[in-house]
């Protein structure tokens, strides 16, 4: 019952995962991200300019984007740690990234996305690595 449970969920995640990746223009396009109340509100209270803070939460995005990825390998995998889940994650994003390049020239691939995805994937391993010395499910 948990690995069906883990395998649907990996395949809705893939799915969003590849729609948002791969879409033909990026995804906040038309959002004026820095000019949403929250946002500009927090970066004036913080002294940031537009282009920092977009470039900020535009990195911060990319590794919430991935810590579901890391999260799921080390639910799937049990036997495997936080050096397999990252070096998946790696390869996932180094290919999302090629993918990119390849077939959405509109889209930009980027060394900043890579290091974000990837440090997202070592999060979310992280976080099951806690979570396995807590819950004894979880070590199965």
């Amino acid at each position: 019952m948990r690995a069906r449970w883990i395998v649907l969920v990996a395949g809705a995640y893939a799915l969003a995962l590849a729609l948002i990746a791969l879409w033909p223009t990026p995804v906040d396009r038309n959002l004026a991200v820095v000019e949403l109340p929250p946002v500009a509100w927090l970066l004036r209270h913080v002294g940031l300019d537009q282009l920092t803070g977009y470039q900020l939460i535009e990195f911060s995005a990319n590794i919430a984007l991935f810590v579901p990825l890391g999260i799921l390998i080390l639910l799937w995998r049990t036997d495997w740690g936080w050096r397999q889940a990252t070096l998946l994650s790696l390869a996932v994003t180094v290919t999302i990234e090629v993918l990119q390049n390849l077939l959405r020239p509109e889209r930009f691939a980027s060394l900043s996305d890579i290091v974000a995805n990837t440090a997202g994937g070592l999060i979310g391993a992280l976080v099951v690595l806690a979570a396995r010395r807590r819950v004894p499910a979880l070590r199965r």
